[in-house]
């Protein structure tokens, strides 16, 4: 009798625990998703998700932010490679993820539909405060690094025909093979928008080509000029020259975290952690940053890890 009494006392036990560790577990569940701002539950707990557009350098800075904020005591969430423009915002505002890197350029012109400036203080402004009024979104401090679209040329080819800025090389366009993506013969911000500022000149030629050949295609002679990014790893692998923009026609693309206001609000540690970053991502930086993906084929997460290692930021 006395074995089956402790039977019968163990499985009531066992019957008892078993819904109370249930309602435990539902309280602990219940309470780690309130508050939570969308989806991801990433505005509570300490806990951010971080996403990233679909391209090198997105996906180097995304996973640089996800580190230094590991680093300052969050649990991050990872949603890298998410898309375009277009897409990474929506994840913002449904709070599929909580923060995210974007150019100003591209958040004034994609996302504001504001005109084009060439002043950075005066892009930054404007779209800290359309974002805010807009969206309730924040832009921490942009890096000095510029990812706006230019033109380059081989050094020696520059240094050939006396060309270093855009005017010259509209001066001798006639001369001139561009390479580059095909839809920069009709971009408003493309080859229109040069010729309505540097004048109506005529090319000898413009090569459309996939974009991953345009500095091959530069290199080997098949092109004089190409169309370029002003942190494109193989600016600094080439060495090659990008010439200035004197007219001021591409707005500045800075890069800058932004960030859901609720999950500042939840962690406010996230504007000090990503602030400390921004000034080290100088164009000179990334364009190594990126060539080491682009060009070595590390992994862009390998490369972020370094760098940051290497600062002293983790």
């Amino acid at each position: 009798m006395q074995g089956f009494n402790m039977h019968v006392s163990k499985s009531l036990r066992r019957l008892l625990i078993l819904p109370l560790v249930a309602l435990f577990s539902a309280f602990v569940v219940v309470s780690c998703a309130g508050g939570s701002g969308g989806p991801s539950g990433s505005t509570s707990g300490g806990t951010v998700t971080v996403g990233s557009k679909d391209f090198t350098e997105a996906f180097i800075i995304g996973e640089m932010y996800a580190l230094v904020l590991e680093k300052a005591g969050l649990t991050v969430n990872r949603k890298l490679n998410l898309g375009g423009t277009p897409v990474a915002q929506a994840a913002l505002m449904s709070g599929e993820i909580d923060l995210y890197p974007e150019y100003t350029g591209t958040g004034l012109l994609t996302v504001l539909k504001l005109p084009a400036q060439s002043d950075r203080q005066a892009v930054f402004e404007a779209v800290s405060k359309g974002y805010k009024e807009q969206f309730d979104l924040v832009w921490l401090e942009p890096s000095p690094m510029n990812n706006t679209q230019a033109l380059a040329m081989t050094r020696a080819k520059s240094e050939e025909l006396g060309i270093r800025t855009i005017s010259e090389m509209a001066a001798r366009a006639s001369e001139l093979t561009i390479i580059g993506p095909p839809e920069f013969e009709q971009r408003e911000d493309g080859l229109p928008g040069i010729k309505k500022a540097y004048g109506d000149f005529q090319l000898k030629g413009y090569k459309a080509v996939d974009p991953g050949l345009r500095y091959k295609g530069l290199v080997d002679g098949e092109a004089d000029v190409a169309v370029a990014f002003g942190t494109d790893g193989e600016i600094a692998a080439f060495d090659l020259v990008l010439l200035e923009d004197d007219k001021n026609l591409f707005p500045p693309y800075q890069v800058a975290p932004v960030v859901r206001q609720k999950a500042l609000d939840a962690n406010p540690q996230i504007a000090d952690a990503l602030n400390a970053l921004a000034p080290k991502l100088t164009d000179d930086v990334m364009q190594t940053l990126n060539f080491e993906v682009s060009g070595n084929q590390k992994e862009p997460a390998d490369v972020a890890r370094e760098f940051l290692t290497s600062e002293g930021l983790i």
